[in-house]
């Protein structure tokens, strides 16, 4: 089975670090962004880079930029959108998608999410950490996605369907564990704290 192509979602409004790109922040010496790409790109055919407005601001990446097809800032699920219509266009059956923020994802996280999809016998996946109030916790814009449900969820956002896990709830999306350990690999970046954080995490981990 071939690898799925890959959708980075870069489409918040990042309202608490400030506004603008929350992806070109840099940590050690590179964006955000780049950090992402380095671990997606091993794990995928192809990648893009889900964003609205001007693609220009993209162009040092030297990727593809897909804008939502649905207005009024839909959210992740529109980015998703964007990128199963791009897929499409290139005769893919599936995306990987990784949110823009999240500079330590994991780099089995492709695998694991078909494994996970083979086992619960669907092409939907989500990844997901164990929580102790609600069993677990997904992180949604973490999933693996099949191209034969797109039109779908156009209809889905077209009817106001805005939460990722009420629309993959529907499709019996399967759900993959990652352990938190030594730390939550899905931690992502939204104020200047987390970016402290962050710092912090790659010292003791990654060097």
């Amino acid at each position: 089975m071939n690898r799925p192509l890959g959708v980075i979602l870069a489409g918040g409004q990042s309202r608490r670090m400030g506004g603008g790109d929350k992806s070109f922040k840099m940590l050690a010496g590179q964006s955000l962004l780049t950090h992402v790409i380095n671990r997606l790109s091993p794990q995928v055919e192809r990648l893009a880079i889900n964003a609205n407005g001007d693609a220009a601001r993209f162009a040092d990446y030297r990727l593809p930029v897909i804008a939502d097809s649905v207005t009024d800032f839909a959210g992740p699920l529109a980015g998703v959108l964007a990128g199963l219509d791009w897929a499409a266009s290139l005769g893919a059956e599936r995306i990987l998608t990784a949110a823009a923020d999240t500079p330590f994802f994991p780099l089995d996280l492709g695998e694991r999410l078909e494994q996970a999809a083979r086992v619960g016998d669907t092409d939907l996946a989500l990844a997901a950490t164990p929580d102790p109030v609600r069993g677990v916790s997904r992180h949604p814009t973490f999933g693996l996605w099949p191209v034969a449900l797109r039109h779908d969820l156009r209809q889905a956002l077209i009817g106001g369907t805005r939460k990722i896990v009420v629309w993959t709830d529907r499709h019996n999306g399967a759900t993959a564990i990652f352990q938190p350990v030594p730390f939550d690999g899905f931690f992502n970046v939204n104020t200047p704290e987390d970016m402290d954080r962050a710092k912090a995490l790659l010292q003791e981990y990654f060097h």
